[in-house]
């Protein structure tokens, strides 16, 4: 009862801003049982391919396959989301300066909302497994990385109110289907195999473009627009003030072991 009420609290704090109207809210509540029902697809999709097109995935004990066809939706979500974001950052003119009057930070479009919603909707998936299997598909981290992010993203599409920002680390989703390669060709028996290596050295850069440079790129534009920022609903305000900061922590935690792995990877095949 006191989490409906915190959560009748939260819609109406944010939908207070004449964003919210039922229409929308129809739309907001479709795209996100859409990106949950195309997780259940993929996870459903991903056992059936992998049982006929790789001889290894029969051999895999029951929380291997889990994990296995889970990373298929993750994968799945991954190019999904870094498409659009990129699609809308770089290629719409939605967030072009010059396209639109009003603030950057005001901005938004059905296509975006539709992209956030799918996004909740492999979140809320994806963490529901991690709770039901924990710790077997990611510890804390992965808990708080994944509760985080749907905050953040929950914020965004209520208000309508920084969704740039929102996008951009929705385009960091890039790196995953290196991470998800690297574990598929570990637990199949691949792991000194030529294309770990290269999975690992473009994880390396790509981790580092993704998560690092965007993350920089990411605050210098927070600091540049700062006066509009200022103009976002104060929940959304200080959210976006402290919870990429908590990301951009881990992602530099993640990148170090990242780091290592490829430098002790590379160092084993060159000595081999």
């Amino acid at each position: 009862m006191g989490i409906a009420v915190y959560f009748a609290f939260f819609v109406g704090s944010v939908s207070s801003y004449g964003y919210a109207i039922p229409t929308k809210e129809v739309q907001w509540l479709g795209s996100v049982f859409a990106g949950i029902i195309f997780c259940v697809l993929v996870y459903r999709l991903t056992a059936v391919l992998s049982s006929l097109l790789f001889l290894g995935y029969g051999k895999l004990s029951s929380a291997q396959k889990i994990e296995w066809n889970n990373r298929g939706f993750s994968t799945f979500h991954a190019l999904f989301a870094s498409f659009t974001s990129f699609y809308l950052l770089m290629i719409s003119d939605i967030f072009n300066k010059d396209s639109q009057e009003g603030l950057v930070v005001n901005r938004s479009s059905t296509f975006s909302n539709s992209v956030l919603g799918i996004s909740i909707g492999y979140f809320l998936t994806d963490l529901a497994m991690i709770l039901w299997h924990f710790p077997a598909l990611g510890g804390l981290e992965y808990v708080l990385h994944h509760g985080l992010s749907m905050f953040s993203i929950i914020q965004a599409l209520l208000s309508g109110q920084g969704q740039i920002y929102i996008l951009m680390v929705l385009f960091s989703e890039s790196t995953t289907p290196f991470v998800n390669l690297r574990w598929h060709l570990d637990i199949s028996g691949h792991k000194n195999s030529k294309l770990y290596i290269l999975n690992g050295i473009a994880l390396f850069f790509g981790w580092l473009i993704a998560r690092i440079f965007l993350f920089i790129y990411f605050f210098i534009h927070m600091w540049i627009h700062f006066d509009e920022v200022k103009e976002i609903f104060p929940l959304g305000f200080y959210s976006l003030l402290a919870v990429p900061p908590v990301l951009a922590i881990m992602n530099l935690f993640w990148f170090w072991k990242i780091a290592k792995g490829m430098v002790k990877t590379l160092s084993k095949a060159k000595h081999n």
